[in-house]
């Protein structure tokens, strides 16, 4: 076939596509009748969805292109079930937003909140539907507000977001003109050695988020920000540096927050909290349980409770669903040695 005969078999291909896709949008217009506008998302629903196909890929597309592409698919057939209102700690273009966006895509509204309190109160009001917060970063470690929230906060953990974080240095005139540097503290620290080898007279300034750095920036002469390639866009900066994070392998992990638990997915995480009195190997006694019980923790993080001096709480996650007999056993023999413990989700694992 020559090259207009091979555009009209796409062009076949595509009207094909079409038909299909919107016989997709009309069964889950079916299935949202069902379910009565409850359990719109269902994050361990969407990841086997997405497992089967990749399981089915035979190419030449790469299964990261069919995983995004099935992910608009299925963002876009849940918008038509019901819009939904997702809180993000803002404003725009912050990574947290952009974590929001991966997860649920452009069918949704997105609330902006200027704390990770509010968006786990807007959650917990139930004025949106689910909230998405910061909890970890590969190279600086813990949001320790988040965890903090989790203490006094019946929301539960329903899925977890993982998103390579590339930071971008941004400004209205060039670099030779730069005099400041405004971005949140944890950016900062990513970015401090390029900082101190590429601009070590620039002084350094930080605000409450990356997005707030270059709303200021784009005010500011002289003025540059560490934010990511949206906010660029979104506050008409110009890029003067792409990637000056200092780690190649950046990554910051999030939370989607809701008011009930995932269901099981078959690859899934348990969060708890627990807290233990103070003693002469208490801690080692408490890891005791998941030994017997062959569970994989995967992170384990103390806190002070803020409520007596030198008193912490601890944040665990491992490998396991909730429900699942290793699971039970473990935190059953675990809660006997505890003052406190809570569960705080279980949710598919990111990918």
């Amino acid at each position: 076939m020559d090259i207009d005969e091979r555009r009209k078999e796409i062009d076949k291909i595509d009207k094909e596509i079409l038909a299909l896709l919107n016989k997709r949008a009309k069964e889950a217009l079916q299935i949202a009748k069902l379910k009565k506008g409850k359990g719109i998302y269902s994050p361990e629903r969407e990841r086997k969805i997405l497992n089967f196909l990749i399981s089915h890929n035979r190419g030449p597309l790469q299964n990261d292109a069919i995983r995004e592409i099935f992910s608009t698919i299925i963002n876009l057939s849940r918008s038509l079930q019901k819009k939904l209102i997702i809180a993000y700690l803002g404003p725009e273009a912050t990574f947290t937003h952009l974590a929001a966006i991966k997860s649920f895509g452009s069918g949704v509204s997105y609330l902006s909140q200027k704390t990770i309190s509010g968006v786990f109160r807007e959650t917990e009001k139930g004025r949106v539907d689910y909230g998405v917060v910061p909890v970890e970063n590969s190279t600086e470690g813990m949001v320790s507000h988040t965890l903090d929230m989790f203490l006094d906060s019946e929301l539960k953990i329903i899925s977890e977001i993982m998103l390579p974080v590339n930071h971008y240095l941004m400004s209205k005139g060039s670099l030779k003109s730069v005099r400041r540097i405004y971005s949140h503290p944890q950016a900062l620290a990513q970015c401090e050695r390029w900082l101190e080898e590429n601009l070590p007279s620039a002084e350094v300034k930080e605000v409450e988020s990356t997005a707030i750095a270059a709303q200021r920036v784009a005010k500011e002469k002289g003025t540059a920000a560490i934010a990511s390639e949206l906010a660029a866009k979104i506050y008409n900066l110009n890029i003067l540096v792409p990637h000056i994070e200092d780690s190649g392998e950046n990554f910051t992990r999030f939370f989607i927050i809701g008011r009930e638990f995932s269901k099981k997915s078959g690859k899934d995480k348990t969060s708890i909290l627990f807290s233990i009195k103070d003693r002469v190997g208490a801690l080692y006694d408490m890891l005791i349980p998941f030994r017997e019980n062959n569970l994989n923790l995967t992170k384990i993080e103390s806190r002070p409770t803020k409520e007596k001096p030198w008193e912490y709480v601890f944040f665990v996650d491992f490998e396991g669903y909730k429900d699942d007999l290793p699971v039970k056993r473990a935190i059953s023999r675990l809660a006997k040695r505890t003052v406190f413990l809570k569960i705080l989700g279980s949710y598919p694992k990111a990918e």
